[in-house]
């Protein structure tokens, strides 16, 4: 199973990405973005890493998710063993679902979030991802490893999880990207690092750095 959600909150104006996967490093393979450009997941038996960098850079150019992801998928002639969902900078999303994804594979879109999945047990992991994720109150990156862990508990994958990733971007903090690319319990594994993300040293040492409103920001990290 791989599965991946993407979402922009409203309230914050950061976007967000998480993904699993029954392989290795789904980070890398799946998730892409920045806060100018939105947010992409390129998965599949193929993926395409092109696919998620260039949906990327029409989305910065203004172009809706919709026809970005149309334009990317169109012109690969081996788009059917692939999967891409896209989140544009204003909050728009958009999926494709190569005709040969090995099933169950599919996408559901809610209000500013897309999931997206492909050897999945049933679709119901489709429908618990984005419930665990619309139903979930805090701060968005625990929103989306909630998704992950309703996915799973849905359904999962057969073969177990050995990867997971989390992608959190906006302009007034630095982007949070957390890989966990191998563990015989990833979704716990990436709770754990998440949780030592967010506090102690390494948390206000974050507040510290550039970011997109601030890319001179150099106050001294204080003692």
């Amino acid at each position: 199973m791989t599965i991946s959600i993407l979402a922009f909150d409203e309230k914050t104006g950061a976007y967000g990405g998480a993904a699993t996967t029954g392989s290795l490093c789904v980070g890398g393979w799946v998730l892409r973005g920045d806060a100018e450009s939105g947010l992409s997941a390129s998965q599949g038996s193929l993926p395409s890493t092109f696919w998620g960098t260039d949906v990327l850079t029409l989305m910065r150019k203004g172009e809706p998710a919709e026809s970005a992801v149309r334009h990317i998928t169109l012109a690969d002639t081996g788009r059917d063993e692939r999967q891409l969902s896209a989140l544009d900078p204003m909050g728009g999303t958009a999926s494709f679902t190569g005709a040969n994804s090995i099933a169950t594979a599919g996408a559901r879109q809610g209000s500013h979030v897309i999931v997206a999945g492909n050897l999945l047990s049933s679709e119901a992991v489709l429908d618990a991802c984005l419930t665990g994720f619309e139903t979930t109150e805090g701060p968005l990156a625990q929103r989306l490893m909630a998704a992950l862990t309703a996915a799973s508990r849905a359904g999962g994958d057969s073969r177990g999880l050995l990867s997971a990733a989390l992608l959190v971007v906006s302009r007034d903090r630095p982007p949070l990207s957390l890989r966990i690319d191998y563990s015989e319990t990833p979704l716990e594994a990436l709770a754990a690092l998440y949780a030592r993300a967010t506090s102690g040293d390494y948390a206000r040492w974050t507040r510290y750095v550039p970011t997109l409103n601030d890319r001179n920001r150099g106050v001294p990290f204080p003692d």
